[in-house]
């Protein structure tokens, strides 16, 4: 592995990223899930770093990336991956993104069309409602002196009751994030969530989409994945057993789906 380093883009933002794997494989790249950073990816790593260079980043807001106060759109998350991949002389990669990550995987497939090789969208959807939810998150991350009670109902969202009450050592790196996830780089997230909808431009999408729901998934419901692949042309679903953090729950299901389909002709 190679420690985190950083680009700075137009707007004078850090991006962190790092890369693990063979120089000379075809790139992965790797998008986080609110409230998390690279690091949810580290169970996957071994996997996926045998068959790909794997590029690892931090959305803004989170992890070791800078977190600017105010709100964040759509169009500056996936701004912030087209910087990353010019300075690193990138011109076309897979993409695999969870929940926020597929949201930012969305918008390059529909924005920037000849950088996304194939791509994976997990526990995500392409439009979440009502704005007034998201409005009320943000004021209770502002509002928080921690992100204790936030990051608890957090867990309980991305991971079943058995591993949380089991004390899962999987769920320990998760809790360390949140508790040190910046409440402007959250609030400037939900943002973006709040005010993406990808609901007809999907449609748009013209490179080789697998979706990956979970069935227990209180965030980004079964129904929203379905809805998605319909959407993309061509688009494959898989449903796997697990909440939100399906890469977590069912690691080695989720890893064998993405190399196989991302190595397909």
């Amino acid at each position: 592995m190679t420690a985190s380093t950083h680009i700075l883009t137009g707007d004078g933002v850090r991006i962190a990223y790092r890369f693990d794997g063979d120089p000379a494989l075809p790139v992965l790249v790797l998008s986080n899930s609110i409230a998390t950073d690279l690091h949810m990816w580290d169970a996957q790593i071994p996997a996926l770093s045998a068959q790909f260079r794997v590029l690892r980043y931090d959305a803004r807001g989170h992890g070791g990336s800078d977190a600017p106060a105010g709100a964040y759109s759509l169009d500056r998350l996936g701004r912030d991956v087209l910087e990353l991949l010019d300075a690193l002389e990138l011109q076309r990669v897979h993409f695999l993104g969870l929940s926020l990550g597929g949201f930012v995987g969305q918008w390059l497939a529909v924005h920037a069309p000849e950088r996304i090789d194939r791509l994976v969208l997990s526990n995500t959807s392409s439009h979440l409602a009502p704005a007034a939810v998201f409005d009320q998150r943000i004021r209770e991350a502002h509002a928080a002196t921690d992100m204790r009670a936030i990051g608890e109902r957090f867990l309980r969202d991305w991971f079943p009751a058995s591993m949380l009450t089991a004390d899962d050592p999987r769920v320990a790196p998760f809790r360390t994030a949140l508790l040190a996830q910046s409440a402007d780089g959250l609030a400037g997230s939900f943002a973006a969530v709040r005010d993406a909808d990808l609901r007809r431009t999907a449609a748009l999408i013209v490179a080789p989409t697998l979706v990956i729901a979970g069935d227990f998934d209180p965030v980004t419901l079964p129904e929203h994945g379905r809805r998605l692949a319909e959407t993309v042309p061509g688009a494959r679903l898989l449903t796997l057993p697990a909440v939100h953090m399906a890469n977590v729950e069912c690691a080695e299901a989720f890893e064998r789906a993405t190399i196989e389909f991302l190595s397909a002709d």
